[in-house]
């Protein structure tokens, strides 16, 4: 293992904006280097990245059956996107080459130039190659060759093209990198310059037919690093997105086709560019003809137009191609497969285990952001893909995801649905003989090698059962309980992916024999109709219970399924003396508070029947209320000379409190985690083998995991003692005083609470509540993570002491991972209330 150890070095200041060069002089932070490498390079570069490597893997702190923000956006408050126009502009080229004194260059010199974005992308390669070069064949590593012997400019130009939107043209006499490129023609032919692989034959596996191009897969002979119009067959959609919006309405004036927007612009000239021309349409087009030539009418400019000796779609469709390339000049995009062949060295390097689009160039670009990690030792684990199969496999898989994904966020109709399950029927075999090779070599040789089940997410199984979870959800959105009920079998089943989500799973087993079973099984147990209900109804009461006997179903759904059992057992008239007690599990209930507001209703439809404010303040009848998601609020602190402020529920309850002598924030655990964060720093980038693979890390791998807590029990039942003594606000000053500077990126920690606020906070926290709930969260942090109470408030006067309050307005409740946190407060002798907001007046506006 030692030999796959290296230590972080110490990023540059942070100090620097984004827009300055690196000093020449001034030592570059190198790629880390095992101990046994000899490796040199002489690449300057940045250490600012802005993501991290870990994902927030299903998210289920809501107690839903789905995550909230399949593809995020931030991390605890790192935002992974650096918008490409902002840093378009960045001259980031170093001038390493000897100067003498009046700063010209001296002759006889090389020439050294270093650019942010090609040694980032050299980086990921060459530590790549380093330790996993047996994931790609001979015609791939022909290919990273090729690569290096490309000089800076096209390396650089091929960098910037791979960081923007995949396979799209781009006008050559639109791409400005003058500072950086001197003569962008000839780095141009150098991208398009035809280069011959050696011969291979490369076995068709399973991943291979799960892309829409297996070409994309498949080097061939010869390979280009980028391709122009004149060199592949492009699309008329491919080519009409070349245009801008001007060039859009002309061309659309010219085919008389009809569009508003630039999408409605695009689709109409398509349209009108790919169809046949009806009858009447030739005839007027030959009088027009006839017309023209008898003088009668005349355009006092030529306008370019189809050519009509062939009315076949595909003909115009390729005249409609011409004319545009005759407006944007010649156009250059990176190779398909050459794009996704980095794509996959990038998923190798980043330990990625979600897929956007922007996945792998986003970390890319952090290297310009000025984002600092904590320094620990890396141990990259050079055995996490076994062959080239599973990587490819892998990749498919985190493919499939995002389709998915993006289909559930933006697409939940049926059509999604049925698109979902579609894919679902062509990966469900090779799902199922995963899982049973998982299941033999649960105890095997491969996963003691790994260290960790967590490590299993990098398995493409993994990420099928993700998959399979969702097709459920779709069937049952179908109405399709029957598969429905036996896919969730099927994952309940297996005991390895995706625990946590196994009491949801019970959850939807239970409901479906409860209310549809007993009319959508094929094959009922009994004729008669009561019987067969019954049947089911105690089918969903042995669910229950086997749910609360099964460890892995946490106890966040034990509160529904205990609900559920005393339903069922009196549907099924069970003896009194039979059924089940719960008493001694009953959660703790939180204090009642209640606040009174002003709230704003917009003035449509149904609204129209709720009271209006008359001249003097008062409401003129009863109030109404209506379920909403979010409400509004009149926010008194802020409203005066007749100006009306408006806030969220939240605030508005938070302003209350702050009128009692309360200090507080509306974070939803925002600052418990910042406090978690502070009070753990180090523990959380204790070494620990396989648990950090990338310097870009703002956690452990194993944080969401049940590892976290028992690979660590020593240090963090020793800190739990140090907190519960007192020792909290000294920790705080410690970290703040040590990495507030870098701002380091940590989870969970947001910089932005002032220092003051946290160490009054954790004064006013008695320790052994506050080392009880570290101590939860660093048992369950991912399932912990989310569900706090809405506002945590303190106060000093008249004696120290906490109050978390959940606010909830009409018809909201609490969710279960809510109320285990109200029961685990409340247990600890925290003050814990749920506060009603009461819309004393309603304004509609």
């Amino acid at each position: 293992m030692d030999k796959f150890v290296f230590r972080r070095p110490r990023p540059s200041s942070s100090s620097q904006t984004s827009q300055e060069c690196e000093p020449p002089d001034e030592r570059p932070v190198k790629k880390p280097k095992t101990e046994y490498d000899n490796y040199k390079t002489n690449r300057n570069i940045k250490k600012e990245p802005q993501n991290s490597l870990l994902d927030e893997e299903d998210d289920e702190a809501s107690g839903g059956d789905g995550d909230s923000g399949l593809v995020a956006d931030s991390y605890d408050g790192i935002p992974f996107e650096e918008p490409l126009a902002a840093i378009e502009a960045v001259d980031e080229v170093t001038d390493v080459s000897p100067k003498d004194e009046e700063g010209a260059q001296k002759e006889g010199q090389p020439f050294y130039r270093s650019s942010i974005y090609v040694d980032a992308f050299n980086i990921a390669l060459d530590t790549v190659l380093e330790q996993e070069e047996h994931l790609f064949n001979e015609q791939e590593k022909a290919v990273f060759a090729a690569w290096r012997n490309l000089d800076y400019e096209a390396q650089y130009l091929y960098v910037r093209l791979f960081l923007r939107k995949e396979a799209t043209w781009h006008r050559t006499q639109r791409l400005s990198y003058r500072s950086n490129i001197g003569d962008l023609q000839t780095a141009i032919g150098a991208l398009r310059l035809e280069r011959e692989l050696p011969s291979f034959e490369d076995a068709l596996t399973r991943p291979f037919r799960l892309y829409k191009d297996p070409d994309q897969l498949i080097l061939g002979a010869s390979f280009t690093f980028a391709q122009s119009f004149d060199s592949v067959e492009t699309t008329v959609d491919e080519a009409v997105a070349l245009l801008s919006l001007d060039e859009l309405k002309t061309m659309a004036k010219q085919m008389k086709a009809i569009g508003k927007t630039k999408a409605e612009l695009r689709a109409a000239i398509v349209h009108m560019g790919t169809r046949q021309p009806t009858l009447a349409e030739s005839v007027l087009r030959r009088q027009s003809s006839a017309g023209s030539a008898s003088g009668t009418s005349a355009p006092a400019t030529p306008v370019p137009e189809l050519r009509r000796e062939s009315t076949s779609s595909s003909s115009r469709g390729e005249q409609l191609v011409e004319k545009i390339m005759a407006i944007t000049g010649p156009c250059i995009r990176i190779t398909p497969s050459a794009f996704k062949l980095f794509e996959r060295v990038h998923l190798v390097f980043y330990r990625t285990s979600e897929w956007t689009e922007k996945s792998l160039t986003t970390i890319v670009l952090a290297k310009m952001s000025k984002r600092n990690f904590p320094e620990y030792i890396v141990s990259r684990t050079a055995n996490i893909f076994e062959d080239r199969d599973q990587l490819l496999d892998f990749e498919s898989a985190l493919r499939d995801q995002f389709k998915v994904d993006q289909i559930m966020n933006f697409n939940g109709k049926e059509e999604g649905f049925r698109e979902v399950i579609k894919m679902f029927h062509n990966v469900v075999d090779h799902w199922r003989e995963s899982v049973q090779k998982e299941q033999l070599h649960r105890h095997g040789e491969v996963n003691e090698d790994l260290g960790g089940d967590y490590l299993r997410r990098f398995k493409p199984v993994h990420v099928y059962t993700r998959i399979v979870h969702y097709v459920a959800h779709c069937l049952g959105r179908l109405h399709e309980y029957a598969e429905e009920y036996a896919l969730l079998k099927e994952l309940l089943d297996q005991r390895l992916l995706h625990l946590a989500r196994r009491g949801s799973w019970y959850q939807r087993k239970a409901l479906l024999e409860e209310r549809y079973m007993a009319t959508a099984t094929p094959d009922p147990a009994y004729s008669d109709e009561t019987q067969q209900k019954k049947y089911w109804l105690r089918k969903a009461l042995h669910t229950c219970e086997e749910a609360l006997q099964d460890r892995d179903c946490h106890l966040i759904y034990h509160y529904d399924l205990q609900k559920r059992i005393l339903k069922l057992e009196k549907r099924l008239r069970i003896p009194r003396r039979l059924q089940h007690d719960f008493g001694h599990a009953r959660l703790l209930t939180p204090e009642e508070h209640y606040v009174e507001g002003t709230q704003i209703k917009k003035d449509d439809g149904i609204l129209m029947l709720l009271p209006r404010m008359n001249s003097t303040g008062q409401p003129d009848g009863g109030v109404s209320s209506g379920s909403s998601t979010k409400t509004i609020w009149v926010d008194e602190l802020e409203s005066f000379d007749g100006t009306i402020a408006e806030c969220s529920v939240e605030e508005m309850c938070l302003n209350d409190y702050r009128k009692r002598g309360w200090k507080g924030y509306h974070s939803e655990g925002g600052i418990v985690r910042t406090l978690f964060a502070y009070l753990f720093y180090d523990i959380l980038f204790l070494f620990l083998p396989n648990v950090f693979q990338t310097p870009y890390q703002a956690c452990p791998l194993d944080l969401h995991t049940d590892s976290f807590y028992a690979s660590r029990a020593s240090e963090i039942n020793r800190r739990l003692v140090d907190i519960a003594n007192g020792e909290a606000p000294r920790i705080v000053q410690k970290v703040y005083d040590a990495h507030f500077e870098r701002r380091t990126c940590v989870v969970g920690l947001q910089w932005d609470f002032p220092l003051e606020d946290v160490v009054e906070l954790a004064r006013c926290f008695h320790g052994d509540a506050l080392a009880l709930v570290c101590k939860v969260l660093a048992q369950e942090y991912r399932l912990r993570g989310g569900g706090l109470p809405d506002l945590l408030l303190w106060r000093t006067t008249p004696q120290p002491e906490v109050l978390f309050s959940e606010v909830k307005s009409a018809n909201d409740r609490l969710s279960d991972t809510q109320r285990m946190w109200i029961h685990v407060l409340a247990g600890a002798g925290v003050r814990v209330a749920v506060c009603h907001a009461v819309a004393k007046h309603v304004r509609v506006r």
